[in-house]
């Protein structure tokens, strides 16, 4: 059970509930959780917390906080602390759907940033203090070094710039993450600041715990509960043809000469099309390939598994129910291939150029000239948030953008005439890609590329109207270099909130 997990005799001293650590969150602070894309987040604290949030309220008291994380969690945090309306402000990323209604309602603030961004913001002062942090690990050394976790996120800002720190020491989670991690101590802020010495992906810059002075724990909490653990779908017909259009435009450019045989370290975003595209490696004809991610999901795994993947660097891993057992029981395995990092240094625009990433994530919507929406439906509604795109997206050697060309059973065209909400500029744009086909844009002018994007991307039942709008523009736009209809850039959007569909009638 977790006790024995705790070998430091001093906070040893210091374990209680969760109810009891949790009452010792004040009012009004700005509480630092550990957590990352579902994996590594306090499983006990943050539930007490809400049912204590929910009996000031019955009281006629408020008890909101503000809640800052590495990325997403779980309903055991987020949607437990926004169904209880506890939280004032939210950063930086979320998929909760409690927590999405409220900031979509205007309930709860949202600050949705780049996740690389987060630890020099906070090491800063640009958000305030960090009160207190609540941060899960998988042990605690007789020395009082932490054994990280599933994730470590910002866990290494968060303990170092806290005023307090509670610890859950969860026993589920695997004791052969040992050695796992690597944790830089090395950042520092302008004008000090050296290279990170990153020149390949499994590079071992750090050590493999995170450092607490002992008098800033006030609270150690024994847990035993998994991760979030969310399953994904198997590829369907549009995953595994957007896959297919991905692989052999690798597979061309390594015959041009563009890529190496073994390709260039993979990033890739987490979800049900990352990880067809991950599978379709498998079948590909690659082999030795290596990964500078953010998250290790089910597909890359498999690739370590299969051979085809030699090594991956992330900052968490996000597994399935299966795949989770899989590792844990064979985690130390693992452990010469997978590197965990914190997110600083996972997503660092400097390492992300260095290594010269193929950058691959998900989007909501592009537009015909390549500018890229991947935050917000019809320009207004969040969805998730920007996660870590835009730091491999700008900094990669590739930038590839994946979806579906349509959504909603065909109301949602993919392709639009103009983005409702721009999170990646054409200029960070290389490749777009859904199950019609794929669209290269590199050294193409704005008219060159819409060609392109509406002749490979858009559906068919959306693609004569992209072309009538397109030749209209270029007749008769207030400029030819990125013509628009200013009237009517937005129509379609502004149709499906007004009809729900976006095709014409």
């Amino acid at each position: 059970m977790t006790p024995d997990r705790i070998a430091s005799a001093a906070l040893r001293a210091k374990v209680m509930s969760a109810e009891d650590a949790a009452g010792l969150i004040p009012v009004g602070a700005n509480v630092a959780m550990s957590g990352f894309t579902g994996a590594g987040y306090p499983k006990a604290v943050p539930g007490a917390l809400a049912r204590r949030m929910t009996a000031a309220t019955a009281a006629g008291e408020t008890l909101r906080v503000n809640v800052w994380t590495g990325a997403s969690t779980a309903p055991e945090l987020d949607g437990a602390l926004a169904e209880a309306d506890g939280i004032e402000l939210r950063l930086p990323y979320q998929s909760d759907p409690v927590t999405r209604k409220k900031i979509n309602a205007g309930t709860m603030e949202y600050l949705d940033t780049h996740l690389s961004h987060v630890a020099q913001m906070v090491w800063m002062g640009f958000l305030g203090a960090v009160d207190i942090a609540v941060v899960e690990v998988a042990g605690i050394d007789a020395d009082g070094r932490l054994v990280p976790s599933s994730s470590v996120g910002n866990n290494k800002t968060w303990i170092d710039r806290a005023d307090r720190v509670i610890l859950e020491v969860n026993s589920w989670q695997s004791e052969g993450l040992r050695g796992m991690h690597d944790v830089y101590y090395g950042t520092a802020l302008p004008p000090d600041r050296v290279p990170i010495p990153i020149t390949g992906p499994a590079d071992r810059i750090g050590v493999p715990h995170l450092e607490c002075p002992a008098d800033k724990v006030i609270a150690v909490v024994p847990t035993d509960a998994p991760d979030r653990n969310s399953g994904f779908a198997p590829p369907d017909t549009v995953s595994r043809r957007i896959a297919g259009h991905v692989l052999d435009f690798l597979t061309a450019e390594v015959r041009r000469g563009r890529l190496p045989d073994r390709l260039l370290p993979i990033q890739s975003g987490v979800g049900n099309i990352a990880n067809a595209v991950l599978a379709g490696l498998a079948e590909g004809p690659f082999a030795g390939l290596s990964a500078y991610t953010e998250v290790i999901q089910d597909g890359m795994l498999d690739l370590l598994d299969s051979g085809t993947l030699a090594t991956a660097s992330a900052t968490a891993l996000s597994f399935s129910p299966g795949t989770v057992q899989r590792f844990n029981a064979s985690a130390a395995d693992y452990r010469d291939r997978i590197v965990l990092r914190p997110q600083e240094i996972s997503n660092h625009p400097e390492v992300v150029r260095r290594l010269g990433v193929i950058a691959m994530n998900g989007m909501i919507e592009a537009d015909v000239y390549g500018n890229v929406n991947s935050t917000h439906l019809m320009g207004s509604r969040i969805q998730n948030g920007i996660g870590g795109s835009g730091d491999f997206a700008r900094n990669g050697y590739l930038s590839i953008f994946l979806s579906p060309s349509t959504a909603k059973d065909g109301a949602i065209s993919a392709i639009v005439p103009m983005v409702s909400h721009v999170d990646h500029t054409e200029h960070d744009v290389d490749i777009v890609v859904t199950e019609q086909g794929l669209a290269d844009l590199r050294g193409l002018s704005p008219k060159q590329r819409a060609e392109q994007v509406i002749a490979h991307c858009a559906h068919p039942d959306y693609r004569p109207a992209l072309r009538d709008y397109h030749e209209r523009a270029l007749a008769s736009a207030y400029g030819r270099h990125t013509p628009h209809l200013l009237t009517e850039a937005l129509s379609w959007h502004a149709r499906f909130v007004e009809t729900g569909t976006m095709r014409r009638p």
